[in-house]
């Protein structure tokens, strides 16, 4: 939790969430850390292996969106932004979730944030065209947040990224 909290506890990472609460506290790392998570949700905390151990650089899952979709998210720490972490784990998560059954996955992004749409983008999200409104916890506001699918085909076999299918 306490790693976890010193990597995510930047006003410029968390404004860009929609779930996570400004400022960023221990104890939340330790509620979400805890809290029960639904198989077909996953969520998982990257690291960055090398010999002086495995730094946690951020997070990437999936959660319900508010229609009940599953949605993907994602964070990573101020010192890795930049070098394709978010773009290589939003693909492990697409692999995954073709693997449990998801065929269709939701994403946005803060309309302020343009990196994190290129992220979808490059990941084989396409834009739907709508930009609807998000609640920011760390924000304490509704943002625009324009929205992004990614229809997942078939799984190809282990460790291979499912074949996105663009949608119209």
């Amino acid at each position: 939790a306490a790693e976890v909290t010193a990597r995510i506890a930047d006003e410029a990472i968390v404004r860009n969430l929609a779930r996570v609460p400004w400022p960023y506290r221990e104890e939340h790392a330790v509620f979400w850390l805890s809290a029960r998570k639904e198989p077909k949700l996953p969520t998982f905390l990257l690291t960055l292996p090398h010999e002086g151990g495995a730094p946690i650089i951020g997070s990437c899952g999936l959660h319900a969106s508010p229609s009940g979709e599953a949605e993907i998210g994602y964070w990573i720490a101020r010192d890795w932004w930049g070098q394709g972490f978010a773009t290589e784990a939003v693909r492990a998560v697409l692999s995954i979730a073709c693997t449990l059954g998801h065929r269709r996955i939701v994403g946005r992004h803060a309309a302020d944030n343009p990196a994190s749409g290129r992220v979808l983008r490059k990941t084989g999200f396409a834009p739907t065209g709508r930009t609807g409104r998000i609640f920011s916890r760390g924000r304490g506001a509704e943002v625009a947040s324009p929205e992004y699918v990614a229809e997942l085909g078939h799984c190809m076999g282990d460790n291979d990224p499912p074949v996105m299918a663009r949608a119209a």
